[in-house]
C-alpha cells in the first residue's frame, strides 16, 4: 500500500519551496523598484506611517494550504519593512516574531531564502558615513588618505606621533583639520597665531614653520599644508611642555621626572577647543614663577610699559661698615632713592643714605653684569645700570624658562595643600611653600662648582633624622682622608672620626652623633640616586657669606630646627612639633621621624627670577648651566656643546685608584643612601681649621623611631 502521508509531506515541501521562491522574487523586485524610484518618491513613502507586523509565532507547515496561494505575495511587504527598519536582528537565518506569519522559517537546508533577505544592507553604513566629509573637501581628504598611507614619515618622524596622526585623520575619514572648502578655520587661525608668537614663551618661531595656505589652491597643496601645520603644532606642544632639549643633554647631575605630551590628546584638545591659541599655549608651564619670567621677557624686549629710571652721574658712593674703633660710614646722595627703585629695594624707599642694603644690591648687580662686585657705585656701574646688557638678560631669562619646563607640573603634595620645598642653588635659598604662598625660608650652603656641584632633582622627603651619624662617602675617604692618614695616623681620632676595616679589606669611616658632627643635629632625607640630602652644619659662619657654594654636594640649612618644625607642622599638625621640641631631642642617639605623607623637594637652578617686589633678579651662573644650555639652543655656534657639558657636570664615579693604598679595596656596598651622602666639610679645612673636640660617646649607639 502506498504511504499517502509521505506523499502529502513531500507535496507540502514542494509548496514551501514555491512560496520561498515567490518570496525571494518579490523581495528582489521590490528592492529593485525602490532603487529605481526617485529620492522624492522614497521620501513620500517614508513619511506615510505603516502598521507594525503582528507579534505571532513563526509559521509552520500547517499554514501553507494546497487550495490557495493568496498568502504568497504578502512576504513582499515584510521585505519592504525589513528594508526600512534595517535592524541586524532581521536575518533569514534566525527569523523572529517580527517576521510576517506567512514567511517560512529559514533552515540550513534553505540557503536561497537566507541569501534573498535584504536585512544585510547595514553593511553599507560605513560608506554612508562618508557624507561627514563635505563634497568640497572630499578631494583633499582623498589626498590626505594617500599621503598618510605612504608618506606619513615625511611629516612625522616620531613613531608615536605618526600613529596618533594616522588614527586621528582616519577617525574623521581624512577630512582636512585646518581648512573648510579651502579656507582656514578659526582653529587654524588660532594655531597659526600661537606658532608665530612662540618667542613670547622663550621658544623659536622658526622651529614651527607655518605653511602658506593662501598659495595652496590644489587638493595636493591643501593636503600637504594641513599635515605640515599639524606637525608644527605637535612640535610646539612637545617643546612647550617638556622643553626644546632634554635635561640629560645638559649635565649628568640632573634628574627630573619626564612628562611628555600625548599626541592623541593634543590633536583632540586643539581641534575641539573654542580657543585653539589659548589651548596650545596651555602646554607651557603653569607655574607662577614661569609666568612672571614670561612677563619680564616681554619687558626686556621693549614690550613692557614700566617706568624708565635713569641714574644721573655723580660722585663715587660706597659703604663702610662699623669696625672695632671706626663707626659705620654712610654717604648721602640725592640719587640713592632712584637707585633703590632701580635695584628693587622697597624698604626706606626715600632714604638718601648709601647704606648696607644699597651696597649689597649694587654688589649683586655688578656680579651679574660681569663687573668687579665691590658694592661701590662708580661711573662704570652707573652706566651699566642705565644701559644694561639686555641681550644677556634675555638669554638668561630664556634658559630659565626652559628649565621650568623640566619641572613637574604639580610641584606639591595635593593632600598637604600642595606643600613642597624648593631650593634655588644660585640664590642659596630654600623655601617651604603651601597653598601657593611662602610658609618659611632660610639660607643654605650648596655644592662647590665642579665635581661637587649640587644636582638638580625632584624627589620626596620621607623622614628626618635627629642626631645623625655621618658615614663618610668613599670619594672623601680615598681622595682626602687616607692620604693624610698615611702621613699622620692620629688625625682621624683628633677629628672625632671612627675608622673600621671590613673583612674584604675596605675602609669605613664614620662620625658619631653630636654637636661637632659634620651633618649637625638634623638630616633631612629624600632618597635619590645622587646620595645627597639637606642637613645642619657646625660651620655656621658660612651662612654670613653672600656666595655660599662650599659643600661636597649636599645642602646645609641655616636653621634646621625651624625647618624641621615647619615640615612636621605640615605633615603632622596634631603632634605639635616646635623648634624647641626638636632641640629637646638633641643627644647621641639617632631618632628618625617619619612623615605620614612625603613632601616633594625640588632642587632648581634659577639664575633669573622675579622677587616679591616684582623685580627681575639675576644670579651668577656658578655651575655653567646657562652657558651649556645656550650652546645647545644655538646649535653649538662658536662652542663645542660636549666640552661645555663635560666641564660643567660633576663626577659621581668611584674614587680614583691613585690614592688607594695597595691593601685597601673599594667597597661598593657603601654606595647606598642609608650608608652615606656626598656631604661634610673638606678634610683639610677640618684638619687645619679651629680644633673641634670630638663628642664623648660611650658604648654602642642606639636608634629609636618616633611613631607617626
Amino acid at each position: 500500500m502506498r504511504d499517502y502521508s509521505t506523499g502529502r509531506a513531500g507535496f507540502d515541501r514542494v509548496l514551501m519551496a514555491v512560496a520561498a521562491t515567490f518570496l525571494a522574487v518579490s523581495a528582489t523586485s521590490a528592492f529593485a523598484q525602490d532603487q529605481a524610484r526617485s529620492p522624492a518618491d522614497l521620501a513620500i513613502d517614508a513619511a506615510i506611517p505603516r502598521p507594525e507586523p503582528a507579534n505571532v509565532p513563526p509559521p509552520t507547515v500547517d499554514d501553507f494550504k494546497v487550495e490557495t496561494t493568496a498568502s504568497v505575495p504578502e512576504p513582499a511587504k515584510t521585505t519592504e519593512k525589513s528594508l526600512e527598519s534595517s535592524t541586524a536582528t532581521e536575518t533569514a537565518a534566525a527569523p523572529t516574531g517580527d517576521d510576517k506569519k506567512d514567511e517560512p522559517a529559514a533552515t540550513p537546508a534553505e540557503p536561497a531564502a537566507a541569501a534573498a533577505t535584504p536585512a544585510v544592507e547595514p553593511a553599507k553604513e560605513p560608506v554612508k558615513s562618508a557624507s561627514n566629509v563635505a563634497p568640497a573637501d572630499q578631494p583633499v581628504a582623498d589626498k590626505l588618505r594617500d599621503l598618510l598611507g605612504a608618506k606619513s614619515s615625511k611629516y612625522f618622524d616620531r613613531k608615536a606621533e605618526r600613529a596618533a596622526v594616522e588614527k586621528f585623520y582616519g577617525s574623521r575619514e581624512y577630512a582636512p583639520v585646518w581648512t573648510e572648502a579651502g579656507s582656514l578655520t578659526a582653529s587654524a587661525k588660532g594655531v597659526v597665531a600661537r606658532l608665530q608668537d612662540a618667542a613670547a614663551d622663550g621658544l623659536n618661531a622658526a622651529d614651527y614653520p607655518v605653511p602658506n595656505f593662501a598659495a595652496a589652491t590644489s587638493p595636493d597643496a591643501l593636503a600637504d599644508a594641513d599635515l605640515k601645520l599639524t606637525a608644527s603644532m605637535l612640535d610646539y606642544a612637545r617643546h612647550a611642555q617638556s622643553g626644546r632639549m632634554h635635561w640629560s643633554q645638559v649635565s649628568a647631575d640632573i634628574l627630573y621626572p619626564d612628562h611628555p605630551i600625548d599626541p592623541a590628546e593634543v590633536l583632540a584638545n586643539i581641534s575641539t577647543a573654542k580657543d585653539a591659541s589659548a589651548a596650545l599655549q596651555g602646554y607651557n608651564p603653569p607655574h607662577k614663577l614661569y609666568k612672571e619670567l614670561r612677563a619680564k621677557l616681554a619687558e626686556l624686549r621693549g614690550q613692557g610699559d614700566g617706568p624708565v629710571i635713569h641714574i644721573a652721574e655723580g660722585p663715587t658712593l660706597k659703604y663702610v661698615p662699623a669696625r672695632k674703633k671706626q663707626p659705620e660710614i654712610l654717604m648721602e646722595d640725592p640719587r640713592v632713592p632712584q637707585l633703590r627703585a632701580k635695584l628693587g629695594i622697597t624698604e626706606n624707599a626715600d632714604d638718601t643714605h648709601y647704606d648696607a642694603k644699597v651696597a649689597q644690591a649694587v654688589r649683586k648687580f655688578q656680579d651679574g653684569a660681569d663687573l668687579n662686585p665691590t658694592g661701590v657705585l662708580d661711573d662704570r656701574t652707573v652706566k651699566a645700570i642705565n644701559s644694561p646688557k639686555k641681550d644677556r638678560a634675555i638669554d638668561t631669562v630664556i634658559v630659565n624658562m626652559e628649565r621650568w619646563r623640566w619641572l613637574p607640573r604639580q610641584l606639591g603634595a595635593p593632600s598637604l595643600g600642595n606643600a613642597y620645598v624648593i631650593l634655588n642653588i644660585p640664590d642659596f635659598t630654600l623655601k617651604v611653600m603651601q597653598n601657593g604662598a611662602q610658609v618659611w625660608t632660610t639660607r643654605v650652603v650648596t655644592g662647590k662648582p665642579g665635581n661637587h656641584a649640587t644636582p638638580l632633582l625632584t624627589e620626596t622627603m620621607k623622614f628626618i633624622t635627629v642626631n645623625p651619624t655621618w658615614n663618610v662617602p668613599p670619594s672623601i675617604i680615598y681622595n682626602e682622608y687616607l692620604p693624610a692618614l698615611q702621613q699622620d695616623p692620629t688625625v682621624l681620632s683628633r677629628m672625632g672620626l671612627r675608622l673600621e676595616r671590613n673583612r674584604d679589606g675596605s675602609i669605613h669611616i664614620s662620625q658619631p652623633p653630636g654637636e661637632a658632627n659634620a651633618l649637625g643635629r638634623i638630616r633631612f632625607n629624600f632618597p635619590n640616586k645622587f646620595l645627597v640630602y639637606q642637613h645642619d652644619t657646625p660651620d655656621k659662619h658660612l651662612f654670613a657669606k653672600e656666595e655660599r657654594a662650599f659643600s661636597h654636594g649636599c645642602m646645609r640649612v641655616q636653621n634646621p630646627d625651624q625647618y624641621a618644625a615647619t615640615l612636621l607642622g605640615i605633615t603632622m599638625p596634631e603632634k605639635g612639633y616646635t623648634a624647641e621640641k626638636i632641640r629637646s631631642m638633641y643627644g647621641h642617639s639617632e631618632i628618625d621621624i617619619k612623615f605620614p605623607t612625603p613632601i616633594p623637594v625640588n632642587i632648581t637652578y634659577q639664575t633669573a627670577f622675579v622677587d616679591d617686589a616684582g623685580k627681575l633678579q639675576l644670579r651668577k651662573d656658578i655651575y655653567g648651566r646657562d652657558a651649556a644650555m645656550l650652546s645647545i639652543l644655538r646649535g653649538g655656534k662658536g662652542r663645542d656643546p660636549e666640552n661645555v657639558i663635560a666641564h660643567s657636570q660633576p663626577s659621581y664615579s668611584r674614587p680614583s685608584g691613585r690614592n688607594l693604598p695597595s691593601n685597601v679595596a673599594y667597597n661598593s656596598d657603601y654606595a647606598n643612601y642609608s650608608s652615606y651622602g656626598n656631604s661634610g666639610p673638606s678634610f683639610f679645612e677640618r684638619l687645619f681649621g679651629p680644633p673641634v673636640p670630638p663628642a664623648p660617646v660611650r658604648g654602642q649607639r642606639s636608634r629609636r623611631v618616633v611613631p607617626r
